[in-house]
């Protein structure tokens, strides 16, 4: 062996695996700070919660302090935001993201949100009625998708009314 070959054996240490772990968590907290928004507004700017549940494709969820991080897409749909034991207030999204960060803050970005209490169930189920007969008439395959669309959403208000 000659001597560049020996010095190179001789430099190389033995490889240890090591296992390497995810940094520590943030400190438990019993607080959940919620920012939720729509294009146009802040509804809850970094305000401290006690849940939100929501309505996401992958299904409903009730989200806490501490809650495994993950991005969650909203279907149309109630977000229910429990401020305390005494305050609870409900807002329709039509659609939107909830990011969920390890710190125990939640991101809300909804396309649309309006209060429950601003919605009238006739204007809604009048709406509804309107939607179907527009999905009935429907003819081109964009016509169709537009008022499946416009359906499901006027569906799932009603649902939030009545629920």
């Amino acid at each position: 062996m000659n001597v560049l070959a020996r010095s190179a054996r001789a430099a190389v240490k033995p490889v240890r695996l090591a296992r390497f772990y995810a940094s520590e968590a943030p400190a438990s907290t019993d607080a959940l700070r919620l920012t939720f928004v729509v294009p146009h507004k802040s509804i809850y700017k970094a305000t401290t919660v006690q849940q939100v549940n929501l309505a996401a494709t992958s299904g409903d969820m009730g989200i806490l302090a501490n809650h495994v991080p993950s991005i969650e897409q909203l279907n149309p749909g109630v977000i229910e935001v429990i401020e305390s034991a005494e305050v609870t207030k409900k807002f329709f999204v039509s659609g939107g993201f909830a990011t969920i960060n390890p710190d125990s803050t939640l991101n809300v970005n909804a396309v649309e949100a309006f209060s429950l209490e601003e919605l009238s169930l006739e204007r809604v189920q009048a709406g509804l009625a309107e939607a179907q007969r527009n999905a009935a008439s429907a003819s081109s395959d964009k016509e169709k998708a537009v008022a499946k669309i416009e359906v499901d959403v006027y569906e799932a208000l009603q649902h939030a009314l009545t629920k």
